[in-house]
């Protein structure tokens, strides 16, 4: 007869390999780490812009317009004498700061949308979907930049130019999950046992079907920035003088032959902030995988 004592520490030798599957491999994930690395990085600059910017990124010097990268300058002047290192530095805060919040309030209103139509089903579904079909039946980026046309320059507007396009993907994502999770036992045992639908959906559904909306939400944030610089480079962004990538782009484009750093290097942080973000996401999805959670 096995004591009571081999019994206890042959559990824990079963235990241990099973945890260190579930809570190592975040760390082992190249995708991941990558991408917290140079996110996180990012973030950290467009905290700290009004510490390490050497200079005002609005203030205007004509006697040093255009000048070359020096010590003084590191990335050198644009047409106004400001420092595009400066200008980088803040533009950051505007950029990243609409990419990760423009996403928050379709994720809320697809993912409601999604659920109730999932749930439900029967005409409200087909109602709801129908609608889903003809926002996606226009291009993300010309919606918007119509949108942002017709309401106005200004981050206001880009929100709900963002918002009133984006909220389909994550109804279309989260509806197609509550349709395999409502024919589950534990939501069927729910229904037994008395409780709400509001309490099904959000209690019990809502956590084991949202996980694929937050992946998709990574690379949402990408197809934003992509969008706020776009509006930036078509002067229907973020008012000037406010530093902004794309409207940076836009204003060193007259003079890339002669100072490139200044189109060229805000096109290269654009690149490397995409890159950083759809590395989160893949490391996200991988992590939240269903056969990495077994």
């Amino acid at each position: 007869m096995t004591s009571p004592t081999a019994f206890l520490v042959t559990r824990r030798q079963r235990r241990r390999p099973a945890r260190s599957r579930s809570l190592s491999p975040w760390y082992r994930n190249r995708s991941l780490t990558a991408g917290i690395v140079v996110v996180g990085a990012l973030v950290l600059v467009a905290a700290l812009a009004p510490v390490i910017a050497p200079y005002d990124p609005i203030q205007q010097n004509l006697e040093q317009a255009l000048q070359n990268p020096s010590g003084a300058h590191w990335l050198g002047t644009d047409q106004y004498g400001r420092d595009v290192l400066s200008r980088l530095i803040w533009g950051s805060r505007i950029d990243l700061r609409i990419g990760f919040l423009a996403v928050l309030i379709p994720f809320i209103i697809g993912s409601a949308i999604g659920g109730v139509a999932g749930y439900f089903g029967g005409w409200l579904d087909t109602i709801l979907m129908r609608i889903v079909d003809i926002f996606f039946a226009f291009p993300f980026y010309v919606m918007v930049v119509v949108l942002v046309f017709i309401f106005g320059s200004g981050e206001a507007s880009i929100y709900i130019a963002i918002a009133a396009v984006s909220w389909v993907s994550y109804a279309k994502i989260v509806r197609g999950e509550v349709l395999v999770a409502k024919q589950q036992d534990y939501v069927v045992a729910a229904r037994l046992g008395g409780m709400s639908h509001a309490r099904i959906l959000i209690r019990h559904i809502g956590p084991n079907v949202l996980s694929q909306a937050v992946i998709y939400a990574m690379s949402d944030i990408v197809m934003d920035i992509m969008a706020i610089v776009t509006l930036g480079y078509l002067g229907l962004g973020i008012a000037p003088p406010t530093a902004e990538w794309g409207s940076m782009i836009n204003d060193g484009q007259e003079f890339i032959t002669t100072q490139w750093q200044q189109a060229t290097i805000p096109g290269l942080v654009v690149v490397v902030t995409s890159l950083g973000l759809s590395w989160l996401g893949d490391g996200i999805s991988d992590l939240l995988s269903p056969e990495r959670r077994k």
